[in-house]
């Protein structure tokens, strides 16, 4: 009797249009190969621009296949462990999670067993929840099942990220939980808590991140569209999600499509990081050559660079930033996510982190590469400006930051809502006016 075949199949889907096929076969070697319907498709794009388009016979292999589909899942060890409990999968590498939670990913793929092509893409398919509903979801995202007890079947989401989160839809003016083939529209985002070998205090992540958006916004950046609410205990900041648009008649939802810059690079999650090899400014500087708005879209991540050190924003890795990806292999910036100042927890006392320790998630770069927050000047910048080929355009977006700084605290000062933590509010708004003036120095 023959053996039975070790390789699996999982088929990538694109607003219900079959894109192509992911093959894990035995020793875990990885494979993707675009469909012959796909390639003649009028609408096309490739996945990824790590795996330009090109003929089924010709598939991707190994790696970068394994380093595009792992960077869909959370980043953590934990949440993934969790995930692997509660939908039984067969271990936490990304085939076998994707397997079971691969319905809804971040952009527009949809990863699906051969038995589960979904006939219901054009049109919403949900149910319904009371804020009691909303509220019991957001609690069961952060505990692992009970014993012998699975997830409903028909809500399984895949989102990346190191932070507790689940996603919702929002139709007709009410939170709904999906089912079949319909998307997510907005992403429910929890307090971090303790984190970091110090147990820092990120309780305030919540209101943290929505006050940093805000001011990247009032900088002129364009930022994710996010509002902090409360559904019974839990306190949520939930984000628009900009992967997702209405149909044009607006009787369903449209994916698009959307990657990291992990996934642009062929980058495994776990070197997110520069100091863990991977992107940096130079790099991503690089692959914004190539997009459809080149000189804006590297103004703004420039832009966004200077921002995070203002902001004391220690985690803008290469996953936190993304390109859509359109027609024929064109792409451009998608608004920035994720952003959350270290400030409300740098000090000297217990479980605060002392200034020395802030590295940024990427380098500014001149003789050398400087991550040490407390060490950068304005000099730097412009240095690594002059690496990205920026250097006439580097003191116009420092001095730009600079003189609207005063502007901008005004504004967010306005938009605080009554009750707002001033251990969030008072630090960031002080540090930001502090940088600003270090960054006034020539």
């Amino acid at each position: 009797m023959p053996k039975p075949s070790k390789t699996r199949r999982l088929t990538v889907l694109m607003n219900g249009e079959l894109v192509g096929y992911w093959t894990m076969g035995p020793q875990a070697r990885h494979k993707f190969q675009y469909s012959e319907e796909w390639l003649t498709n009028p609408g096309s794009r490739p996945i990824s621009l790590s795996m330009p388009l090109r003929p089924a016979d010709a598939p991707y292999q190994g790696d970068r296949v394994e380093a595009f589909f792992d960077n869909l899942l959370p980043d953590s060890v934990e949440i993934r462990r969790r995930i692997q409990s509660r939908f039984g999968a067969a271990s936490t590498r990304a085939f076998d999670l994707l397997t079971q939670i691969g319905r809804d990913c971040v952009g527009a793929l949809q990863l699906l067993t051969p038995d589960a092509i979904p006939d219901d893409i054009e049109r919403i398919t949900s149910e319904p929840l009371t804020e009691a509903g909303v509220a019991k979801l957001l609690r069961e995202a952060t505990t692992a099942p009970k014993l012998g007890q699975r997830e409903d079947d028909a809500f399984r989401i895949s989102l990346a990220g190191a932070q507790e989160k689940t996603a919702l839809l929002r139709h007709d003016g009410q939170w709904h939980r999906p089912n079949g083939a319909t998307p997510t529209t907005h992403i429910f985002k929890l307090p971090l808590g303790k984190v970091g070998d110090m147990q820092a205090d990120l309780s305030t992540s919540v209101e943290n991140e929505w006050l940093c958006a805000q001011i990247a916004r009032a900088y002129g950046l364009n930022v994710a569209n996010c509002d902090i609410a409360q559904f019974k205990d839990q306190q949520v900041l939930i984000v628009e999600r900009f992967d997702r648009k209405p149909s044009p008649d607006h009787t369903w939802w449209l994916r698009l499509p959307l990657e990291d810059m992990c996934q642009a690079t062929g980058t495994p999650p776990e070197q997110r990081y520069e100091s863990d090899g991977g992107p940096g400014v130079s790099e991503i500087m690089s692959v914004l050559l190539g997009a459809r708005n080149a000189h804006s879209d590297r103004r703004a991540f420039f832009k966004a660079q200077v921002l995070f050190w203002m902001l004391c924003a220690p985690d803008g890795h290469a996953k936190n930033f993304s390109v859509f990806i359109e027609p024929k292999g064109r792409y451009s910036s998608s608004p920035l996510y994720d952003i959350i100042s270290a400030y409300p927890i740098v000090g000297t006392g217990a479980n605060q982190l002392a200034p020395q320790r802030v590295r940024l998630a990427m380098a500014v770069s001149g003789k050398n590469k400087h991550y040490r927050w407390s060490m950068i000047i304005r000099r730097h910048f412009s240095e690594t400006a002059r690496m990205c080929d920026m250097s006439s355009e580097v003191n116009d977006v420092i001095d730009e930051l600079v003189e609207v700084t005063p502007q901008v605290i005004r504004k967010i000062m306005t938009l605080l809502p009554e009750g707002f933590p001033a251990s969030v509010a008072e630090p960031i708004i002080a540090g930001l006016s502090d940088a600003a003036k270090k960054l006034s120095i020539q």
